[in-house]
């Protein structure tokens, strides 16, 4: 993929001075927590739509006990095998 530069301007709390930034915030949220959803339907047992891919200690005794599955990140440093 070809390199690209472009200018960018950091917004910092940008969803509380933007309202297209809030609305961004909010369909980004909303679509993380469908796609977990149908992860969780998917890969049974990690408990994808409780805790929407954070590390969890939940999840990480899930990955501990059933071993990642396809949607794991494998450099994830607890799953990175150096």
């Amino acid at each position: 993929m070809p390199r690209r530069s472009f200018r960018a301007k950091a917004a910092v709390k940008g969803d509380a001075r933007s309202l297209s930034i809030a609305a961004a915030s909010i369909v980004a949220k909303v679509t993380r927590d469908r796609m977990m959803a149908r992860a969780d339907l998917a890969h049974p047992g990690y408990g994808f739509a409780l805790h929407a891919g954070y590390a969890t200690v939940t999840h990480r005794r899930a990955i501990e006990a059933q071993g990642p599955c396809a949607l794991h990140r494998m450099s994830f440093r607890p799953l990175r095998q150096d």
